[in-house]
C-alpha cells in the first residue's frame, strides 16, 4: 500500500493582521498576503518576473547609495494599506522606505515608492493591490512593470494629494521620473538583460 496523502490543513476563513502575524502558515513553503481579512496565496515568481524585480531593486538601491539618499529599498516588503488596516497586509515586489522604520521584521513603514511587476496571471490581483497602496499617506509614486512586453506605467500623487485618473504609460525610449527619490530611470535599463531586452 502506498503512503497516505495528508490533506493540507484548512486555511482560516478570516483573520486580522495580528492573527496573520501569529499564524504559523499552512505547513508548506507557500507565502500569503492578507486581503480584506482573507488569505491569498502568492504564486512563485516566473523567471522574467524575478529578474525584473531584482533589477529594479538593484538600480534603485545603487541610486540611493550613490546620492546619499536616506531611504531603504527592499524586495517583497510587507505594507499595510490604511483602508481596513486591521485586515490587510500586502506584498509589493519592490518598495522604497524613508524615515523611521518601525517593527521592521513585519512592516517597513513610510513607503514613498512601491513597484509591482505585472505578470499575465496576476493582473487583476496586482491592480487591486495598487489601488490599496494609494491609501497609504506616505506613498508618492507607484510603478507597474509588465513582463510580456515592454510596458511601464507610472502613477504619481498630485500636489493636492489626489491621484490621476489614468497612469502615465512609458515605452522603451521613455524614462520614469521617480521624483520621490530624485531618480530618472530609463525604461530600457529596467529591461536590460531580460528576454525583452532588444539592444
Amino acid at each position: 500500500m502506498g503512503k497516505a496523502h495528508r490533506k493540507p490543513p484548512k486555511l482560516p476563513s478570516e483573520m486580522t493582521v495580528d492573527e496573520f502575524f501569529a499564524w504559523e502558515g499552512d505547513g508548506t513553503d507557500r507565502r500569503f498576503e492578507l486581503v480584506d481579512g482573507a488569505l491569498r496565496a502568492m504564486a512563485p515568481a516566473a523567471p522574467t518576473h524575478s529578474l525584473l524585480q531584482a533589477r529594479i531593486g538593484r538600480l534603485i538601491g545603487n541610486h540611493l547609495d550613490a546620492h546619499g539618499i536616506p531611504c531603504l529599498v527592499g524586495t517583497a516588503p510587507g505594507v499595510i494599506p490604511k483602508v481596513q488596516s486591521n485586515a490587510n497586509y500586502r506584498i509589493p515586489d519592490v518598495g522604497v522606505f524613508c524615515g523611521k522604520h518601525l517593527d521592521a521584521d513585519r512592516v517597513l513603514e513610510n513607503p514613498v515608492l512601491l513597484v509591482e511587476v505585472l505578470s499575465p496571471g496576476n493582473k487583476a490581483k496586482t491592480w487591486t493591490n495598487i489601488w490599496a497602496y494609494t491609501t497609504i499617506p506616505t506613498v508618492k509614486q507607484l510603478l507597474v512593470v509588465g513582463t510580456t512586453k515592454v510596458d511601464v506605467k507610472l502613477i504619481t500623487r498630485q500636489a493636492d494629494g489626489t491621484w490621476p485618473d489614468t497612469p502615465e504609460s512609458l515605452d522603451r525610449d521613455a524614462v520614469a521620473n521617480l521624483d520621490c527619490i530624485k531618480m530618472v530611470l530609463p525604461v530600457a535599463e529596467i529591461y536590460r538583460d531580460t528576454r525583452l531586452d532588444m539592444r
